[in-house]
């Protein structure tokens, strides 16, 4: 069997463009390496611009299954480097991020793709007319097809394979806690003082959990900087934390001036955090969704499998996606020293 598009990941990316390719027809494959739902359920706050490409592209709203106390959320807290507090209201859906991504994928398989978890995409070979993909489940096979979106992240194997070189990555450490805190738990909190993370940290409730998260580009002082972060949250908000039930750990892409995005080389197009897609304070769902759903868009477009005109209506199909997050991060840099040079 020779698919149209093998989609590397079924995060809220690959669900996207396996969903617009198999409505308008597509013969689909979407492969993801772990098990769903994912083990992973980070803070996922969606914000409005999120909900309303959910409605565009899965022609549905985002059902209650997948979401979380406080439901209705009033939007972000800023505290930047000098510790002066920016209040930024604006309606938000609090969610738990494994329920989301299932429930994503699912609306892809219903369209029509195809679906296997837990089956890693590990090489690929593109000839004339068509790629090879080595996949790894059970066990060891391939499948043909005519094009590949990745999916699959930063780290992921694919991309590697197509950009042929380590981006700058940002990791994080994010932790689920039973205790109290003297905040509001209707906004989300994000802290740039540069005493509590290289990067950013963060605080938000998700039903009777105390997330607290940072980030940073050095892995080994994460915990350091974690531990500054929670001993500031217990002098400033009084936080007791009873219980740590749960630590996640992950990357993210690390966003230097200009933006640059990777889009991809021959039969690949590369998407959402894979490409370089993501906006400030590690809002990526929109960019995931909306470059997931321009890749598959590109490829609905072209039709013929023109690789240079692929590339050329996908380049095309981001260019807004791309300015709005340049825009997004000239912002915060005009609101952080630590991202000055972002401006």
């Amino acid at each position: 069997m020779t698919y149209d598009a093998i989609i590397v990941g079924a995060g809220p990316t690959g669900s996207s463009a396996a969903r617009k390719l198999a409505s308008d027809g597509f013969k689909v494959l979407m492969v993801e390496q772990f098990k769903m739902p994912k083990r992973r359920i980070d803070t996922c706050i969606l914000i409005k611009k999120t909900e309303n490409l959910i409605k565009t592209y899965f022609k549905e709203d985002i059902p209650e299954s997948v979401a979380c106390l406080p439901r209705n959320g009033k939007g972000m807290i800023l505290t930047n480097d000098d510790g002066q507090e920016l209040k930024y209201e604006q309606p938000t859906l609090n969610a738990w991020r494994n329920s989301f991504d299932l429930w994503l994928a699912e609306k892809a398989v219903e369209a029509g793709a195809e679906f296997r978890d837990e089956t890693a995409a590990v090489s690929y070979e593109e000839r004339t007319g068509d790629i090879i993909v080595k996949l790894r489940g059970k066990t060891e096979y391939a499948e043909k097809a005519k094009l590949v979106i990745a999916c699959d992240g930063i780290t992921g194997t694919i991309r590697k394979k197509v950009i042929g070189k380590h981006s700058d990555h940002v990791f994080v450490y994010e932790t689920f806690n039973k205790g109290t805190i003297d905040l509001d738990p209707d906004y989300f909190y994000s802290y740039l003082q540069p005493d509590l993370a290289e990067h950013s940290a963060w605080f938000n409730v998700k039903d009777d959990y105390l997330i607290f998260g940072v980030a940073g580009k050095n892995m080994g002082k994460i915990d350091h900087y974690y531990s500054e972060f929670i001993n500031y949250m217990k002098l400033k908000h009084n936080a007791l934390i009873e219980e740590t039930e749960r630590q996640e750990r992950w990357t993210m892409p690390a966003i230097v001036p200009g933006c640059p995005i990777d889009y991809g080389k021959g039969r690949v197009l590369i998407a959402g955090e894979a490409a370089g897609f993501l906006n400030p304070i590690s809002e990526g769902l929109s960019s995931a969704i909306e470059s997931g759903y321009m890749a598959a868009d590109a490829i609905a477009k072209v039709g013929n499998f023109d690789v240079q005109s692929l590339h050329t209506t996908y380049k095309n199909n981001v260019a807004e996606l791309k300015n709005y997050m340049e825009r997004q991060w000239s912002l915060i840099g005009s609101k952080s020293k630590k991202f000055a040079y972002m401006k």
